[in-house]
């Protein structure tokens, strides 16, 4: 039998931007409009997609059940117990896009640490994640949804700032709207692919409130917040121990950037947010980490 390892270093990566326009060339058009370009259809078949889901905005850490399609980036200060800062600039971040009805996909680019103490600065690992919308309804129909992830990390980090091995994370997440209410809850565990008794493994579990201010009007765009982020470690060198952050938050979106000819808000925008991770337990690799994130909704 060959060893798991084999199959991460046998996928061609070389070739998946390849893989990835010959799927969205064999995406099913839109019929309303048989003489718009292929953006044109595309940008109609993803806000269909996504109009069949609830419209909330995506939380500062927690990662959202809806299906989501822009450029993210965000920037994360950890303090630790000494009152050391380590910068996190991009935070696994980078493209989403929903190239099929119920599936995103997003690829991160790994982000760059920059430590105030002896540790050495450098980049971490790559990691790719996938959605599958498994239910959903619209503030109309329902308000909820239900999805499964499926996340990987794959070993290219320097200098200490990465893991040993590759990582692979299914993850399944709920959300259920009352009115302007959001709440919305995500259970996942590591796995490993090599040294799983060295790594161990973290079972992630978030939660999320967020309220929106108006329905209408500018504080229609303010999403203020309150996550609840915990970890807990089975095996490994925390084996046995929980941690838990409240994460404070207020997200600004999504700001309209263009409009079509009867006025309504195209589907480019932009989003920000930001926070503060507080931990609450007492075993805790950092204190606080105050989160900023920039996005662009496309």
């Amino acid at each position: 039998m060959l060893p798991r390892t084999f199959f991460l270093r046998a996928l061609p990566w070389s070739s998946v931007s390849g893989l990835l326009a010959a799927a969205l060339l064999a995406l099913p058009l839109a019929a309303q409009q048989p003489n718009a370009s292929w953006w044109t259809r595309y940008e109609e078949r993803v806000t269909a997609t996504q109009n069949e889901q609830p419209h909330w905005v995506t939380p500062l850490v927690t990662v959202t059940p809806r299906l989501e399609q822009e450029v993210r980036t965000d920037f994360v200060r950890q303090t630790n117990t000494k009152l050391q800062n380590t910068w996190n600039y991009g935070n696994s971040k980078g493209l989403e896009i929903i190239p099929f009805r119920r599936v995103e996909l997003l690829f991160n680019l790994p982000p760059f640490f920059n430590h105030d103490s002896n540790a050495k600065d450098g980049f971490g690992d790559v990691s790719f994640n996938s959605k599958y919308r498994i239910f959903s309804r619209n503030e109309e129909s329902g308000n909820s949804i239900i999805t499964a992830f499926l996340a990987a990390t794959v070993p290219t980090g320097k200098n200490g700032n990465g893991s040993c091995c590759a990582v692979v994370t299914p993850t399944l997440a709920v959300g259920k709207g009352f009115g302007q209410l959001a709440l919305t809850s995500t259970a996942g565990g590591s796995l490993p692919v090599t040294n799983s008794t060295g790594l161990g493994h973290t079972i992630a579990w978030n939660n999320t409130i967020q309220y929106r201010a108006a329905k209408t009007g500018p504080a229609r765009l303010f999403w203020p917040e309150l996550e609840f982020n915990s970890s807990f470690y089975k095996g490994g060198a925390n084996d046995g121990k929980t941690a838990t952050f409240a994460t404070p938050g207020l997200i600004l979106g999504r700001i309209p950037l263009t409009r079509d000819a009867s006025g309504k808000p195209g589907r480019l925008g932009l989003t920000f947010g930001a926070g503060d991770q507080i931990a609450l337990t007492h075993f805790h690799t950092y204190n606080h980490a105050i989160v900023l994130t920039a996005r662009i909704p496309f």
